[in-house]
């Protein structure tokens, strides 16, 4: 039998690795839109503080294991970027909870043309004839379906446009602290996590009642609900 080749071994590894990240993102969507519909937990901002001390806990293990070697990320940027990317996930959770699955993922389209903004604004960058096409079909058919679908309503609208422009902000900052603090995604995660499970599992409860007029501790858990949220969590 042949020897695989490097290149070969690469692209398998990369295509496994988009295939896992495309399902287990669409897997995320669906249970997290079951358990806020169907069973009532509208309390999005607590159940993603809930995804990220999973996550903290994650990193905690790589750490052991050696994949997240000891950095250094100043305070000041930490906290940028925790503000950025706690408005980007709760305002995406806020924006599947009160809008339509179909809308949500068309919210999460109009981020590309919102990132190349970005880049052009602050890195100056230039981008093809193509790209621009490209681009412009996107807010063609991001326009065509907000026109169309009947379920989008104001505050959802309001929530949508909030978790798009912290979401292309927060990514355009990932970019920004990895390059120049030279930190790996993990390394940079292992920053991030354990900042934002600790504000949003703080700051979650009052802003969901703020939301919704419900309090996350006189919810009526049950055996579904809670193994739902489970998932979610090792999902994330």
């Amino acid at each position: 039998m042949a020897p695989v080749k490097k290149s070969d071994k690469k692209a398998t590894l990369d295509a496994a690795a988009w295939m896992f990240n495309v399902v287990t993102s669409v897997g995320i969507i669906i249970v997290n839109k079951a358990l806020m519909a169907t069973y009532g937990f509208s309390f999005a901002t607590t159940l993603t503080g809930l995804h990220f001390a999973t996550t903290t806990l994650m990193t905690l293990v790589l750490r052991c294991l050696g994949y997240i070697q000891p950095s250094h990320l100043p305070f000041t940027e930490l906290l940028k970027f925790i503000l950025f990317a706690n408005f980007s996930i709760v305002g995406m959770n806020v924006s599947l909870m009160w809008n339509s699955v179909g809308f949500y993922q068309i919210a999460k389209l109009s981020m590309i043309p919102v990132s190349c903004l970005l880049e052009v604004v602050f890195d100056k960058i230039r981008y093809s004839r193509d790209t621009k096409l490209s681009i412009g079909l996107v807010l063609v058919g991001v326009g065509v379906c907000t026109v169309t679908d009947v379920s989008v309503n104001t505050k959802g609208f309001v929530a949508a446009f909030v978790a798009v422009w912290s979401t292309a902000l927060q990514q355009y900052y990932v970019h920004y602290l990895q390059r120049k603090y030279s930190l790996s995604s993990f390394n940079l995660l292992g920053h991030t996590a354990p900042a934002q499970a600790a504000t949003l599992l703080i700051v979650g409860p009052f802003l969901d009642y703020w939301l919704t007029d419900k309090r996350v501790d006189m919810y009526d858990y049950n055996s579904v609900s809670v193994v739902s949220a489970r998932n979610t969590q090792i999902i994330y």
